[in-house]
């Protein structure tokens, strides 16, 4: 740590002394100062002693701001309108009976759920997309920063091509809203993309980054290991054909690894039923990202995933949120909490970590987001009693 001058104390510094300060990747010492401009742009992190005048005290933890990883922005108008606790399958008919409304009332909703998501101090968030309606909001939003991850899905394979041209449809329309932002196509689930549409996908991979909703229920691997369960009686309500499907004999896991292999990054949403062996089948790397979404894991299927087990494989991990309809809240630190009241021996510091550069690495915005490196603009997060205050 250095010195400010006496030279740059003439210009518009803000000197930020928290309680405890984390940079994205770690705690540093008592009387670190952070020092940023006035927009919020990281100039140095210092010792108090030499950080010069007009040092401000925060009571609390001061940390980047959070990086939301995984959401349905355009489901919150759902919010409490799918009873908790019945399983993925009924969860999703539950989702297609509901989430038809008047476009006033899901913009109105969405806009709630933004002002939310800063006010719990999430500065970039991956959103889910089937809809352009989505990307009113998120035009309004700037100060946000957004991946756009418009999600494709078609069991039956005649579905393929109409439903491919919708979602190409909806990143265009996306893109003229909002110009030159991050986006990828992406399939929905290993249970909800035919073959035929994954074809279709896939030369869209390369250089992007795609996110995937993986093993959130048990009943995934029971379609892929022997072709019964919950999923195919979902179809059989939807009247969705399932002839074409065969059973791989294997987890969904070690089905999906090739499909998603010519990804930049991918992202593995939710995890609950993961294990081991579906690790061994993933074999995942650097460009390999797990996203947790604890609390809407046990809004769902009343169950958590395997932490332990992606830690001892030393797995990259970011947190999500998931939707309104899943969740009561869009907020980080509550999934952090949910995380550390079940497993009290994990680290703060980890999971911190998870939420900040983690997640600005999984969603290609660590050249900005993610820690407090000279000449990013992370965003400041101060948390004190629990409470989350954004700063800058």
């Amino acid at each position: 740590m250095g010195a400010i001058c006496q030279f740059c104390d003439l210009y518009a510094l803000k000197k930020w002394l928290p309680t405890q300060l984390f940079d994205g990747h770690q705690f540093w010492p008592s009387q670190t100062v952070l020092v940023t401009d006035e927009a919020g742009t990281i100039v140095d992190l210092v010792h108090g002693a030499d950080a010069g005048p007009g040092v401000q005290h925060l009571e609390g933890l001061l940390c980047p701001g959070f990086v939301n990883v995984h959401c349905h922005l355009e489901l919150s108008h759902l919010k409490n309108a799918i009873a908790p606790g019945q399983g993925l399958p009924a969860f999703i008919l539950g989702i297609l009976a509901k989430r038809g409304a008047p476009e006033e009332t899901m913009l109105a909703a969405m806009e709630a759920a933004v002002a939310a998501m800063q006010a719990a101090g999430i500065v970039a968030v991956g959103d889910i997309a089937n809809l352009a309606l989505s990307a009113q909001v998120k035009a309004h939003h700037p100060e946000m920063a957004w991946h756009h991850f418009i999600e494709t899905s078609g069991w039956n394979p005649v579905l393929a091509a109409p439903r491919f041209a919708a979602a190409q449809a909806v990143e265009a329309q996306t893109l003229a809203l909002m110009p030159g932002a991050l986006s990828s196509l992406n399939p929905h689930a290993p249970y909800s993309v035919s073959p035929a549409l994954w074809q279709m996908l896939q030369p869209h991979f390369p250089g992007k980054t795609i996110t995937l909703h993986h093993q959130e229920t048990a009943a995934e691997n029971e379609l892929f290991e022997n072709g019964r369960g919950g999923l195919v009686e979902m179809y059989q309500k939807l009247g969705i054909d399932h002839g074409h499907f065969e059973p791989t004999g294997t987890r969904s896991a070690a089905a999906m690894a090739p499909l998603m292999q010519k990804a930049q990054h991918r992202i593995w949403v939710h995890n609950s039923f993961t294990t081991a062996q579906d690790l061994h089948d993933l074999a995942p790397t650097e460009q390999d990202f797990f996203c947790l979404c604890p609390t809407a894991n046990q809004y769902i299927e009343n169950t958590l995933p395997p932490v332990e087990l992606f830690r001892e494989q030393g797995v990259n991990l970011v947190l999500g949120t998931d939707s309104l309809a899943s969740n009561h809240q869009l907020s980080i630190w509550a999934e952090i909490q949910t995380l550390r009241n079940a497993f009290p021996h994990l680290p703060l510091a980890e999971t911190l970590q998870w939420a900040t550069i983690n997640g600005a690495k999984a969603l290609q915005m660590d050249d900005q987001l993610g820690s407090f490196a000279k000449g990013k603009r992370p965003g400041l997060v101060c948390i004190h009693q629990d409470k989350v205050c954004r700063i800058l």
